[in-house]
């Protein structure tokens, strides 16, 4: 096994032992270094203060970089943070990118966000119709 598979599973394992200051010393070079679950788990841990203070700029920059390589758990992480204005500026066109960047891959819960905001017209032109389509789409 690598040094950073090591570190990394490492990491994980801290962080779901809820480690957390373990965790980001573990991770943090490896999130520096391009690896998604990294940049995904930092950036959970700097939104929510978990091991170090909250600091939501890092907190986006992590979700942004590890959604932005294609990981699905950050996609709708990065939609939550647009949606709710956690971390950065309210953003209806954004949050909807990143759901549905994230339902494209399987994520049944950013389908179902999906259309609870357009059933609610949170951020979007309310739309009942593409809520249904998009629930059904969900499996309900």
């Amino acid at each position: 096994m690598k040094k950073n598979e090591v570190e990394l599973n490492s990491g994980l394992s801290a962080f779901e032992a809820k480690h957390f200051s373990r965790a980001m010393q573990l991770l943090s070079p490896l999130a520096e270094a391009g690896h998604t679950e990294a940049q995904h788990r930092c950036a959970i841990m700097y939104q929510n203060g978990l091991g170090n203070k909250a600091n939501p700029l890092l907190a986006f920059k992590w979700m942004k970089a590890a959604a932005e390589s294609g990981h699905a758990l950050a996609q709708h992480g990065l939609g939550f943070m647009y949606m709710e204005g956690d971390c950065v500026e309210k953003n209806g066109e954004a949050a909807v990118h990143w759901y549905t960047k994230a339902a494209s891959q399987g994520l049944v819960g950013s389908l179902t966000t999906l259309a609870m905001m357009y059933e609610e017209g949170n951020l979007v032109e309310q739309d009942k119709e593409k809520a249904k389509e998009l629930l059904k789409k969900a499996g309900f």
